[in-house]
């Protein structure tokens, strides 16, 4: 995918986007000129800095927005953390926050290795799940079909990896916790964070599978 692109991707579901002041497309092309070679995701959660590795203002930001991208340059890599961008009543998009990030991380899981925990942790949240009684119960075998909107080009297993993590997301948003006894919430807290954690580390992998060495799908 070209920066072109991926400007329109990001404007097209965040809607207009600008780094500090400067629209995004104009940012990304200052990054090329200064010879860009690929951005990396992080979708740190308290407790879990997926993907970041400093420094701690860096880090501190992107646990706080829940998610960061890090632009990597020859020379230094540049974390973009997102927020709202408000102004008026009727103008709503994103700004990205500009910090220095560490370096790139080489310790997070394969696209191999998220599938397989993806697969083990929906089997036991759907264990979990199924044994709380209560109202409106998110499972994942109920969710609908949805897409991660990989670029073309990923590698199969990674678009088949992000289209689950992205389906079983919705358990996250779906679940409701009242008229839940403090058993039963206990029950059902350890098993949506265990699923946030795998979900997470899916789309990290698979967002990263245009860097790993090509294998079988």
């Amino acid at each position: 995918m070209g920066l072109d692109e991926a400007a329109d991707r990001v404007e097209s579901a965040a809607g207009p986007t600008v780094v500090g002041e400067v629209p995004l497309r104009k940012y990304l092309a200052s990054l090329r000129a200064d010879g860009l070679t690929g951005f990396r995701l992080a979708l740190p959660a308290p407790g879990d800095p997926l993907g970041l590795s400093g420094p701690p203002q860096f880090n501190s930001a992107a646990v706080d927005a829940g998610e960061a991208a890090i632009a990597v340059l020859p020379d230094r890599r540049l974390g973009l953390v997102p927020s709202p961008d408000l102004r008026g009543s009727s103008y709503v998009g994103v700004r990205l926050a500009v910090h220095e990030a560490g370096p790139v991380r080489h310790d997070l899981p394969s696209v191999a290795e998220a599938e397989q925990e993806l697969s083990a942790v929906m089997r036991s949240a759907t264990e979990a799940l199924a044994s709380v009684e209560g109202p409106a119960q998110g499972r994942p075998e109920r969710l609908a079909a949805g897409g991660a909107g990989l670029a073309p080009g990923y590698p199969a297993r990674a678009h088949r990896v992000a289209s689950l993590a992205t389906r079983l997301s919705a358990v996250l948003r779906l679940a409701d916790e009242r008229g839940l006894t403090s058993a039963q919430h206990a029950t059902r807290g350890a098993a949506l964070r265990e699923l946030d954690g795998a979900v997470r580390r899916a789309l990290v992998a698979a967002h990263h599978a245009v860097f790993e060495p090509l294998r079988g799908s």
